[in-house]
């Protein structure tokens, strides 16, 4: 009974007025972002990251995940000071005031959402699916993206029981490739020299191509954002929330660091480089009967089940923004039977389309790291800026070493800095996409009031 009580109380603001009911516990908000967290990133890049940091992708990856803990302590901060949905947007409005500062920082989000779509659609046309019938790559790419939209329209429900198939799916296939692995060391057919086969030129040589290959390999982390957006659903959100979101990162690096170990031992450099499906290699390799393309299955679903995730998210925020007046209306539009926000889905879809024709799937990778790196550069300032406002939030709310946002936010730069030219040029026009988009959502908005004021004014005589 008490329990009940407790969670009703917590269903209803301070006026009584109903909210999103807290029923996520701690277990079952540690398996969502474990599952959020694995994708196809370490499927699908592993090759190119190892191709920038050569036998150190292990400590590529074991850098890009302490980068991940930084950001991570600054959104277990401001997700227990502020429980509310809405993730980095919220806390760019709470701490600088700004609507539209608050847009751009919730923009980047859906802008390296839909271009997160636009790339895994060229992996799922890579490597993996020519084991199993070679086609050309973007005809695939578009028709994979087709058939993402469409089960993301279809409904959220169907959405999210396809979501838990595919999770569980790709988390064995990395456990899989960490087996396999692990056999092929235990039999003598490793090679530990390659851990010691740093790039050239000296320690700051190292330290370059390193970072560089940290830059990639972040893309593999970046999805623990999500989760900020859970915050009005869970339970007790200081005590569960840091706790699953810390831990979570922590279980998912882990598996990450053996699959990098792993194949680094078992797989020449050269042969990763540049492979869009790099843990091939290591099924091969094992040599024990495993048809190259069931595990080529698997790292489809991952990628599928990465990308309809992505395409949800991102619909749903341009569906959200279109409510709040921060985007145009229409793209909150609904349909009527499946009550999907269709034409945002639809919108997404064209931009990710589009995207597809302007790289490969490095250059889109490194673009949603460059956008999540505003988003993330955002949050750690919020928290130096909030630390002068002690009134504002939950006043027991999670308080972590002012050392750590500093250190969050100079690790958003480093890794930024690392980012190509072109790299930087697609993501300014993305940004500038937005920006037009902002003005025709407040020019309409401007115009609705200036015409419910002139249907008034008659009746004022």
């Amino acid at each position: 009974m008490g329990d009940e009580r407790s969670t009703s109380t917590a269903d209803h603001g301070e006026r009584g007025a109903p909210t999103l009911r807290r029923a996520i516990t701690r277990r079952a908000l540690l398996l969502f972002v474990v599952g959020d967290i694995l994708g196809a990133g370490i499927y699908t890049l592993v090759g190119e990251a190892a191709a920038q940091a050569g036998g150190a992708l292990w400590l590529a990856l074991l850098v890009a995940l302490g980068l991940a803990l930084l950001t991570a302590a600054s959104y277990a901060e401001l997700v227990t000071r502020f429980p509310q949905a809405g993730g980095a947007a919220v806390f760019a409005h709470r701490a600088f005031g700004s609507r539209a500062v608050s847009f751009l920082v919730g923009f980047c989000g859906l802008a390296a959402g839909v271009t997160s779509v636009a790339g895994l659609s060229l992996a799922f046309a890579g490597e993996y699916l020519d084991a199993l019938v070679p086609l050309p790559a973007l005809p695939v790419a578009l028709v994979f993206l087709v058939a993402v939209g469409l089960l993301n329209a279809r409904g959220i429900s169907e959405s999210m029981r396809a979501n838990i198939v595919m999770t569980l799916v790709e988390a064995a296939g990395l456990v899989l490739v960490v087996v396999l692995g692990a056999l092929v060391i235990g039999r003598g057919d490793a090679d530990a020299s390659r851990l010691a086969d740093l790039p050239p030129g000296g320690a700051g040589g190292v330290a370059l191509a390193v970072l560089a290959g940290a830059a990639l390999a972040f893309y593999s982390f970046v999805g623990f954002e999500t989760s900020a957006n859970m915050a009005e659903e869970t339970r007790d959100v200081r005590r569960n929330y840091p706790v699953a979101l810390i831990g979570g990162l922590l279980l998912a690096g882990a598996l990450y660091l053996l699959v990098g170990l792993v194949v680094t031992l078992t797989v020449p450099v050269e042969a990763l480089a540049g492979s869009t499906g790099p843990l091939l290699e290591v099924v091969r390799l094992a040599d024990v009967g495993i048809p190259v393309w069931l595990f080529s299955v698997v790292a489809l679903v991952a990628v599928a089940n990465t990308a309809l995730l992505s395409g949800i998210y991102s619909s749903r925020l341009a569906y959200g923004m279109a409510t709040d007046g921060l985007l145009p209306p229409v793209l909150a539009r609904v349909l009527p039977g499946r009550r999907t926000p269709w034409v945002a889905i639809v919108a997404t879809l064209a931009v990710s389309m589009a995207l597809t024709l302007t790289g490969d799937l490095t250059d889109l990778a490194n673009t949603v790291v460059l956008l999540l790196l505003v988003t993330f550069g955002s949050t750690n300032l919020a928290v130096i800026v909030l630390r002068r406002r002690p009134d504002q939030g939950e006043p027991d709310h999670v308080r972590i070493p002012l050392a750590l946002p500093w250190l969050g936010l100079l690790s958003c730069v480093a890794l930024a800095a690392q980012q190509e030219a072109t790299v930087w040029l697609r993501a300014a026009l993305l940004l500038l996409l937005g920006v037009v988009l902002y003005g025709v959502a407040r020019l309409g908005d401007r115009a609705a009031r200036r015409c419910s004021g002139a249907v008034q004014e008659p009746g004022r005589g």
